[in-house]
């Protein structure tokens, strides 16, 4: 057999640089999703261009010397030019200002929308897992009858017998909205509260609150998140779609939907007019898409690891 000499086994100094990078602390949880994020080229992307259409929804409205809702008839449907950049609608009023003033709107209903959501979702998934047995299975019995009544169908029907505003039209939307919502929810519980810190906490008589705010929604936040980027743009996209349909906001009063619908009518002869409202929804739209892609591709691979 041969023999192994003993200068083999003799211990081999760290390299410095070796050693520097053996000390640098471990990154959190967080630091970690944000490096992926940030690897994301298209997901930067849509970050960037959701800024701008923001700041532009936020200042869009004051670029120019008119008001969204002032009629000049004697400018009836002018196309873009540079006195206004977006042409003008059949009132004469200017498409630029009412673009960025509708996008703070149609915004505000797909945010408001999402954080309705959240809360209901949140609440009622997180109770229903934590409690478990007989509560959890009426909780989400009640769930699944409200998800089987057709969404859409019963939108409309609200918004018909309530009457078309800014208040009905978001809570036609969250009325049965927030079930994604709480399932994502109530599954994420459901594998986290039988991890060791959620028991010591409980053995030690947390209160509920306490344990769903401190351990349990804090961990699950990742997949909130994402459920929450993707339900943004679907509530811009239904209300688009109620506004095809005539249940739109009331005049002047104008969203990216209302102005889209105005401009479908014209769209052989004044295209401008549907073109500019289509193209801002479609671009939110991807915007939102594309991070939520981002952020799930993100988590996942501390998803997979959790706990």
């Amino acid at each position: 057999m041969q023999q192994i000499s003993k200068e083999k086994f003799q211990i081999v100094g760290a390299k410095a640089s070796d050693a520097e990078k053996i000390s640098k602390p471990s990154l959190s949880f967080w630091k970690d999703v944000t490096i992926r994020f940030r690897k994301n080229k298209l997901a930067m992307f849509g970050v960037v261009l959701l800024v701008i259409l923001i700041f532009m929804a936020i200042f869009g409205p004051y670029m120019t010397k008119y008001d969204y809702a002032s009629n000049d008839l004697m400018n009836t449907n002018k196309p873009p030019s540079g006195t206004h950049w977006f042409g003008t609608d059949d009132l004469g009023r200017d498409m630029f200002t009412r673009t960025w003033q509708g996008a703070r709107i149609s915004l505000f209903i797909g945010v408001a929308a999402a954080l309705i959501d959240f809360v209901i979702g949140v609440t009622w998934g997180g109770i229903a897992a934590y409690k478990g047995g007989r509560v959890d299975e009426i909780m989400m019995r009640i769930a699944d009858i409200l998800y089987g009544v057709p969404y859409l169908l019963l939108v409309i029907l609200l918004m018909v017998v309530l009457g078309a505003d800014l208040g009905t039209m978001i809570l036609a939307m969250t009325i049965t909205g927030w079930i994604n919502m709480s399932r994502i929810v109530r599954g994420e519980v459901l594998s986290l509260k039988s991890h060791e810190y959620v028991l010591a906490a409980r053995t030690l008589g947390a209160s509920v609150s306490r344990v769903m705010g401190r351990h349990l929604i804090p961990n699950a936040m990742g997949s909130i998140l994402v459920t929450m980027t993707l339900t943004i743009p679907s509530a811009i996209f239904t209300e688009s779609f109620l506004s095809f349909l005539g249940l739109g906001l009331t005049p002047p009063l104008a969203s990216w939907g209302t102005m889209a619908n105005d401009g479908l009518a014209s769209i052989q002869y004044y295209p401008w007019r549907l073109f500019f409202p289509a193209m801002l929804i479609a671009m939110t739209i991807f915007a939102f898409n594309v991070i939520g892609d981002g952020l799930r591709d993100a988590l996942d691979p501390r998803l997979r690891n959790k706990g």
